[in-house]
């Protein structure tokens, strides 16, 4: 049975022919980060430092040509045949917490735009959901109705807080749209994901959001400011029109609570006197000086995270410093950029 030794911290773990770098080390009970398990995220990206294996199809975005020159894998698309060697890329920040099975009540439901629903959560059974900001939990709101959702809410608050965005043809986005109401149950297990805030990090905050990818940041944004982060913080929230803008007075509250914090509103799709215009990635690109002492977050539909990523890779932020949540859902291109 082949092995698989982890170089920076001197851990090894068996792994069966033909399994997969991320299913070998879960089954282990060895931490390594990730997301989709599907190749889209790179979230599981690792260092392949000597061995043998075969690489699953992936998305070219997730893991770049360049990057596959350097020597990078994603361990959930990686099969494993013969003795190997990885390296972690991350390996200090990882956030590990207990797995919860939590049962839950709606305890309110707002309309935040035409189609994101937002969901408030009192938890029953279960004890608390000890989480980062910026990860995610599965929110099951009916036998067979389960989705990932990032959680809103900061880490510690007694409600957990979801934000849903409607799908067309959504079967779990349509039922919370349509038929969820105050009361009802919900059960939620978590955390998952590795694009979460890194507590360490002191300097400059980059997060760039799209349509209801403002729900990480937001979680985010409150903890770092309530902490005291010292550096700045810079949000840039990408939507299609005026009508998919939400939750800008809580926004405009921080900002002028927090003199270190600044956000930035693009249309993609609308012309607005008061607001800007465009694709977000392309007004950070406009904004942006450089890159050094920045940690980024991105959060929204596929190919806004791609694009911003490929443009903060090009202005030569390193993997260490980006940790990106693109929204991929289950029905084969549903997100759009400008969401």
């Amino acid at each position: 049975m082949p092995q698989v030794r982890i170089a920076d911290t001197g851990e090894s773990f068996a792994a069966e022919d033909g399994e997969t770098l991320l299913a070998a080390a879960q089954r282990a009970g060895l931490p390594l980060p990730y997301s989709c398990q599907a190749g889209n995220c790179g979230s599981c990206k690792c260092e392949l430092v000597e061995g043998e294996i075969f690489e699953l199809e992936h998305s070219r975005f997730a893991l770049t040509s360049a990057e596959r020159r350097q020597g990078l894998v994603l361990a959930c698309r990686s099969q494993v045949w013969g003795d190997t060697t990885i390296r972690r890329l991350d390996d200090e920040d990882v956030a590990v917490h207990p797995s919860r099975v939590l049962q839950c009540r709606v305890a309110a439901l707002e309309r935040l735009t035409h189609d994101i629903t937002g969901i408030s959560l009192d938890v029953e059974e279960g004890g608390s959901l000890h989480f980062s900001a910026g990860q995610y939990a599965s929110v099951e709101f009916a036998p067979g109705l389960a989705r990932p959702y990032s959680m809103a809410c900061a880490p510690g608050e007694p409600r957990l807080e979801f934000h849903v965005r409607h799908l067309p043809g959504g079967r779990c986005s349509g039922y919370v749209a349509e038929k969820l109401r105050q009361g009802d149950r919900a059960v939620v297990s978590g955390p998952l994901g590795s694009s979460y805030l890194r507590d360490r990090h002191r300097g400059p905050v980059l997060l760039i959001a799209g349509g209801s990818g403002l729900a990480p940041m937001q979680s985010i944004i409150r903890t770092l400011l309530e902490r005291g982060h010292p550096a700045p913080v810079q949000l840039y929230f990408g939507v299609r029109a005026e009508r998919d803008v939400y939750n800008e007075a809580m926004l405009q509250t921080l900002a002028a609570r927090h003199g270190n914090f600044r956000y930035h509103i693009l249309l993609s799709d609308e012309v607005s006197s008061r607001r800007r215009g465009g694709l977000v990635h392309l007004a950070v690109e406009r904004d942006l000086d450089g890159v050094d002492g920045i940690k980024a977050y991105l959060a929204g539909p596929p190919p806004m995270v791609e694009a911003a990523t490929a443009m903060l890779r090009e202005k030569g932020m390193a993997l260490r410093d980006l940790h990106a949540d693109a929204f991929y859902d289950q029905q084969n291109g549903g997100s759009s950029y400008g969401e």
